[in-house]
C-alpha cells in the first residue's frame, strides 16, 4: 500500500479509498451485507485507511455496514463521511446545507459510525442557496466541541472553496476526476498549489465503465442500479467508454495489468492527487484494486493517455 499526508492535517491515509456508496444497497442494485463487510475487512487486511461514505448512502445504512464491518479497528483508519444531501420518506433526495442539517445529519452519522469524532466531514454538495458561511460556522462548533476532526468538502467549485477558506480551513476537496472526465483538473491544482488542500478523486474507473467488461450497446443494468440513467452510459458517451477501456486494457498488458488497474494508477500519478477512492461490493473487488498501487506507469504511457483524455474533452458530464 501507498500513503500518503493529507493537506496539512496530521492524517496520513492509503493512497486508495474504499469508497462506501454501493455498500448502502441504493443506486448499485442488490448488495449482500455479509459480503461487505468481508469486503472492508479485506480493504484492511491489505493497509487501506481511507473510508469514504455519506449519510445519503442507502440512507444510513452505509455507514452502520461500516461501522460493523471496522469494529475496534475503527481507531485506526480515517473515515471520511459526508452531508448535504437529505431525503424524505419517499427515498427522494435534495441537498440541504443548512445549519441544522449539518448539526443532525453529524450527530446521527456518529451515531451509525460508532465513533465520538468524524475524522473527515464533508460538505457533499453545496445547495446552492445556503451562504457558505452559515454552512461552515456550524461546522465550526461542532469542531470546537470534539465532534469533528478535519472539515471538508465534495465536488465544491473554486470560486466556493475560496469563498469557504475565508471563513475556516477546508482541509480537502473531494471531486470527479478520470481519464475521461478532467473538467475539474485546474480547480483541483489550484486547492493543492494555493492551500496545501488534500485532493481526493472519486469516479476514476467511471463507475466501472472502463472495466473493459461493456461492449457497444446497451449496458442494460438491473432495476435499482442508477448507471442505468447515467449520461456516461448512453450514446456517444458509452461508446467513447468502451473505446477508452480498450485502450488502456491495452496499455496494462504491458505491466501485466488490466484496464481499472491503469485506470487507478494513471490518476494516482497525478502529482496533485493525495488518494482515490473506489467503490467495492465485494473482497475479490479489493484484491484486483489494489493492484494498482506500488508500481508506475512509464512517461510515455502518460503521455499517451494525456493525449487521448484531450481529444475527447467534449465528454464532461457528471455521472
Amino acid at each position: 500500500m501507498e500513503y500518503e499526508k493529507l493537506g496539512s492535517t496530521d492524517l496520513t491515509v492509503s493512497k486508495l479509498g474504499f469508497g462506501c456508496w454501493a455498500i448502502g444497497g441504493h443506486g448499485y442494485g442488490p448488495v449482500d451485507d455479509d459480503e461487505s463487510v468481508s469486503a472492508i475487512r479485506r480493504a484492511l487486511d491489505h493497509g487501506v485507511t481511507l473510508f469514504d461514505t455519506a449519510d445519503a448512502y442507502g440512507f444510513g445504512h452505509s455507514e452502520r455496514v461500516l461501522a460493523k464491518a471496522l469494529g475496534a479497528r475503527r481507531k485506526d483508519v480515517a473515515i471520511a463521511t459526508k452531508f448535504g444531501v437529505a431525503w424524505n420518506e419517499s427515498g427522494e433526495t435534495f441537498r440541504d446545507c443548512s445549519p441544522a442539517r449539518a448539526v443532525s445529519s453529524l450527530e446521527g452519522s456518529l451515531k451509525r459510525l460508532e465513533i465520538d469524532c468524524v475524522p473527515i466531514y464533508q460538505i457533499h454538495w453545496h445547495d446552492g442557496k445556503t451562504p457558505i458561511g452559515d454552512t461552515i460556522e456550524a461546522l465550526k462548533r461542532c469542531q470546537q466541541a470534539g465532534k469533528i476532526r478535519h472539515i471538508s468538502c465534495s465536488n465544491f467549485p473554486l470560486a466556493l472553496i475560496h469563498e469557504a477558506q475565508a471563513h475556516q480551513r477546508i482541509e480537502s476537496l473531494q471531486c470527479l476526476y478520470s481519464l475521461l472526465q478532467r473538467q475539474n483538473e485546474a480547480d483541483m491544482i489550484s486547492c493543492r498549489e494555493s492551500y496545501n488542500m488534500g485532493v481526493i478523486a472519486y469516479g476514476t474507473i467511471v463507475r466501472g465503465l472502463l472495466s473493459a467488461k461493456f461492449n457497444v450497446g446497451t449496458p442494460g443494468f438491473i432495476a435499482g442500479d442508477t448507471r442505468g440513467s447515467s449520461e456516461m452510459f448512453k450514446g456517444m458517451n458509452f461508446t467513447r467508454g468502451v473505446e477508452a477501456a480498450e485502450l488502456l486494457k491495452d496499455i496494462g498488458c504491458r505491466y501485466g495489468k488490466n484496464s481499472v488497474q491503469v485506470a487507478i494508477r494513471y490518476v494516482l500519478q497525478k502529482s496533485f492527487v493525495t488518494a482515490v477512492i473506489v467503490g467495492h461490493k465485494l473482497a475479490e473487488q479489493v484484491d484486483v484494486n489494489v493492484r494498482a498501487l506500488g508500481w508506475n506507469l512509464d512517461e510515455e504511457d502518460m503521455c499517451l493517455l494525456d493525449e487521448y483524455a484531450c481529444r475527447h474533452r467534449e465528454m464532461q458530464v457528471s455521472p
